[in-house]
């Protein structure tokens, strides 16, 4: 008999398809991709610009390149390729060879260059939770607080990823950003990615990067940046529903974290102080990032 086909409804539920979603043995193949020196991997957290990043590095290297049912089977991901069967090692349409990780930095593949960016924890946590309704959750089965409290401040991720980038951000063969800089000066995030990954800015290429990197065009091409790959790996391991929403590109907003309980935010402020300003001095999330403009 075949298994019905259904969406997490609890957090052990979700729990269960996550864990079927991508093998140790995957991940591992993926790990042991071979960088060159000008390669660019570009290793957000979880919903802090990764697809944006994607789509900026990609545009930079082909002038504009559209031509791809998804911005990660041109840019792809590091941990999941290997169960997608694309080859990490394989030449791209463009130099520099780009892909994406979310991994922390000691984990990910050495090597080549690195472009991460940050964003406010609430709004990284409220975007996760709209992301993950509608594909791996039954949408009103989980509440935004019992998500929060078990799927993203119990698992400490955000926050050792953000410490494990922080030491780094320094070095040369990393580029650093912050989300909320980078939605209030696009020009200059995209002079600053270009630079970085050694592409020549011209003026007309600066102009179809600003048009292909801005949220009204990739709203409208947004079935681009649907993670269609991962959506039908989804559908097999995990018995999801077809046709889920996967979209990655949603409001892109900064001050979600606004839709947050006040005990959720004081939860997270806590977090912060224990995991972010003992250890680095950072009061808040305004104040790191302060040193990075």
């Amino acid at each position: 008999m075949n298994q019905t086909k259904k969406r997490a409804e609890s957090i052990p539920e979700l729990d269960k398809l996550m864990a079927s979603l991508l093998s140790k043995e995957d991940v591992a193949k993926g790990l042991a991709l071979q960088l060159r020196p000008n390669d660019v991997v570009i290793t957000p957290f979880a919903k802090s610009g990764t697809t944006w990043l994607q789509q900026m590095v990609h545009c930079l290297r082909t002038r504009g390149d559209m031509d791809f049912d998804d911005i990660s089977r041109v840019v792809p991901w590091i941990e999941s390729s290997p169960a997608l069967g694309l080859d990490l090692n394989a030449e791209q349409r463009a130099n520099p060879r780009a892909f994406k990780s979310h991994l922390e930095y000691e984990p990910i593949p050495k090597g080549g260059k690195y472009i991460n960016s940050v964003r406010n924890p609430g709004d990284v946590l409220y975007s996760m939770y709209k992301f993950m309704e509608g594909w791996f959750l039954e949408p009103g089965a989980v509440s935004l607080d019992e998500f929060a409290r078990e799927r993203f401040i119990k698992s400490g991720a955000y926050w050792r990823h953000l410490k494990s980038w922080w030491v780094q951000r320094q070095e040369p063969m990393v580029l650093f950003l912050a989300y909320e800089h980078m939605q209030k000066d696009l020009p200059g995030t995209i002079r600053r990615v270009a630079e970085f990954i050694d592409i020549p800015l011209d003026d007309e290429l600066l102009e179809i990067s600003l048009e292909h990197a801005s949220f009204a065009y990739m709203s409208a091409h947004q079935d681009r940046f649907d993670d269609i790959g991962m959506r039908k790996l989804s559908e097999t391991r995990c018995k999801l529903p077809s046709g889920s929403d996967s979209t990655k590109v949603r409001e892109g907003k900064v001050g979600e974290r606004k839709k947050l309980s006040a005990e959720i935010m004081a939860e997270l402020d806590e977090l912060w102080h224990q995991e972010i300003e003992l250890p680095l001095g950072f009061k808040d999330y305004a104040s790191l990032i302060a040193t990075l403009e």
